[in-house]
């Protein structure tokens, strides 16, 4: 039994990294996303117990205290948190994992101290890794989240010779780093690295604007992975190294894939502080702003379009979110369906503030996978669609992204409502979208504007329709 236990273990790490992989197979459809979960839950599972009868373990009372206290934490927030809060979750949870490995890092660092016998260099170099990647990614993720919370505001906080000071604070950490190599003993100098790490995240994200939140929440959440991966080498545990490694390379593309929706580079959206995160703009109405005319309907109208329309694209987006309209959303597609009229909707990949968020909204709301249409998917349908029901979204389908050289979001691939025969747009206002500038789709002759509330608004056009 004895011989048998640490081949036991290995083998139930290899069911449950093969769990992960397939699990994050699942995770690339939104059809199948819920048993990718469920598969990936189940090979954690069977990996938290393989680790639990590794004979180094040792404490058990204070583990299942541990895992005690999480689960009620964990189970209080998934309950509590809404739906419209949970890029904030996902952001402060990416924080949290950050923070294990740092601590995993630490606890190691001071245990072969205590030793006596020094420390390997291979263990400095796997703990100064852990501590570097894991407190960028703790106090980074916690600025991520005051910004998506409204505690930080959204808008780019920049300061002369931010960037330089950066790079000193990076070098500087190199350089302690070096020091820590030579010397694996000195306690201040890996203190000191771990407040430059800590300080570094939040200068990391703190240029960042609101628009480009997403990208953000997908790098972090492959630092948290990275960092977990670290802690494996630091602990020498071979599910936590290759989970690690999967959570990193997972967000990783996820990233890329995000910055190829807004048609932009990573450096390009660590740097260059776009998205304003609160915009600036006229007050909203039917007469006009400067010399652009807005045309304006109420419910009832509103109601016409879409009850006598053969086809009707709704387009999702962190308006929708904020009223907690998705429901009342679904309903409206109902009751058009009742009419005869055929209801898709429209998903870009950077639509709200964290990757999936409208797939996720939409889904609490029991919206079939069927009628969900990626951005290539829905594009070239526009042409037929007699009427294109936007909700909240605005950068995602403001077309100066096709026609103005000029604007900060040219070259991003968009939805193309302005395509549509007609358009109804529902916001609460004129403003501008994260990238502070104005939407050319408001003003077009095509384009309805119903001012109000998401939920209510659509809440009204539900009523307005059973009239029909």
């Amino acid at each position: 039994m004895t011989d048998f236990l640490p081949t036991g273990i290995e083998l139930t790490y290899l069911v449950a990294t093969g769990l992960f992989i397939f699990g994050l197979k699942k995770l690339g459809s939104p059809a199948t996303a819920r048993q990718g979960n469920v598969w990936a839950s189940v090979g954690m599972l069977l990996a938290v117990v393989a680790t639990l009868l590794n004979q180094q373990v040792l404490n058990y009372q204070m583990i299942l205290v541990g895992i005690a206290i999480g689960a009620v934490i964990g189970v209080t927030a998934a309950y509590k948190v809404a739906m419209t809060a949970m890029p904030q979750m996902v952001g402060l949870l990416n924080g949290l994992g950050g923070a294990a490995s740092a601590l995993v890092a630490i606890g190691e660092f001071w245990r072969l101290l205590s030793t006596g016998q020094g420390v390997p260099l291979g263990s400095t170099i796997t703990v100064i890794l852990g501590v570097l990647i894991g407190g960028v990614t703790l106090t980074g993720s916690f600025v991520a989240f005051g910004k998506l919370q409204g505690l930080i505001t959204g808008k780019p906080v920049k300061f002369p010779l931010q960037q330089l000071f950066n790079a000193l604070l990076l070098i500087s950490f190199l350089v302690c780093s070096g020091y820590l190599l030579v010397t694996p003993d000195n306690t201040t100098i890996f203190l000191a690295m771990v407040g430059i790490s800590s300080v570094l995240g939040i200068f990391f994200v703190l240029p960042i604007g609101g628009g480009d939140m997403p990208v953000v929440i997908s790098l972090l959440n492959s630092f948290s992975g990275l960092a977990a991966s670290a802690a494996g080498f630091v602990v020498m545990n071979d599910m936590l190294i290759v989970a690690g490694a999967l959570v990193g390379a997972s967000g990783l593309i996820l990233t890329n894939i995000m910055c190829k929706a807004m048609n932009r580079s990573l450096p390009n959206v660590l740097f260059s502080a776009f998205g304003s995160g609160e915009a600036q703009g006229g007050a909203g109405g039917a007469v006009g702003v400067g010399d652009k005319v807005v045309h304006s309907i109420d419910a009832e109208e509103g109601a016409m379009m879409l009850g006598y329309a053969r086809s009707v694209v709704v387009v999702p987006g962190y308006g929708m979110a904020v009223a907690q309209a998705q429901h009342t959303v679904r309903e409206l597609a109902d009751q058009l369906e009742k009419l005869g009229v055929e209801v898709k909707y429209a998903i870009h990949p950077v639509a709200g503030r964290m990757p999936g968020h409208m797939n996720v909204l939409l889904a609490e709301a029991n919206v079939s996978y069927d009628y969900l249409y990626d951005m290539d998917d829905i594009n070239p349908q526009f042409d037929n669609t007699d009427v294109a029901l936007v909700i909240g979204a605005n950068d995602v389908v403001n077309p100066a992204a096709r026609s103005n050289s000029s604007s900060p979001i040219y070259g991003m691939p968009i939805l193309d409502v302005d395509k549509a025969k007609h358009a109804i747009v529902i916001k609460r206002s004129m403003n501008a979208g994260f990238a502070g500038i104005e939407n050319e789709l408001f003003y077009g002759d095509k384009t309805m504007m119903l001012f109000g509330s998401a939920k209510d608004v659509v809440a009204q056009l539900v009523a307005e329709v059973k009239q029909l």
